[in-house]
């Protein structure tokens, strides 16, 4: 009975170590890639930060807000869920238009949140900002 028993632990531990491999390997891809934290997105009326840090043509991730804001043309804002539609990891830069997933290289328009290059299939979640004596506000 003792060895069934002791074989019995080293299978569960040995399944157990595997599973948690597998877990953290979900996300491999990018150097210090992670996935995005089970955090709750910033709410309705939660100011994000000055529209001058959102570069006309690109964007900024609010990462502890869950956010990222872009600036398509000149006066003209659009938000987004920074969780990728792929696997769930935080988009982590706006650059070449398009706001960027580093974990298996996701990329999405800057304009409208949609895929420009998988393996995402679906666009970025939309979020609603507004902007106000030069403050980006979540609406």
């Amino acid at each position: 009975m003792r060895d069934e028993e002791t074989l019995g632990r080293r299978t569960a531990l040995v399944v157990l170590g595997a599973g948690l491999v597998a877990g953290c390997s979900t996300y491999g891809g990018g150097a210090g890639a992670t996935p995005a934290a089970q955090q709750p997105a910033a709410g309705s009326g939660t100011e994000l930060g000055a529209a001058g840090d959102v570069p006309v043509g690109g964007g900024k991730v609010f990462a502890d807000k869950q956010v990222v804001v872009t600036q398509p043309a000149a006066g003209t804002f659009a938000a987004f869920s920074v969780i990728c539609t792929h696997q769930g990891c935080a988009v982590d830069a706006v650059s070449g238009g398009t706001i960027n997933c580093p974990c298996h290289g996701s990329k999405f328009k800057i304009a409208d949140g949609s895929v420009a290059a998988g393996p995402a299939t679906r666009p970025l979640e939309k979020r609603s900002v507004t902007v106000t004596g030069g403050k980006i506000t979540l609406a």
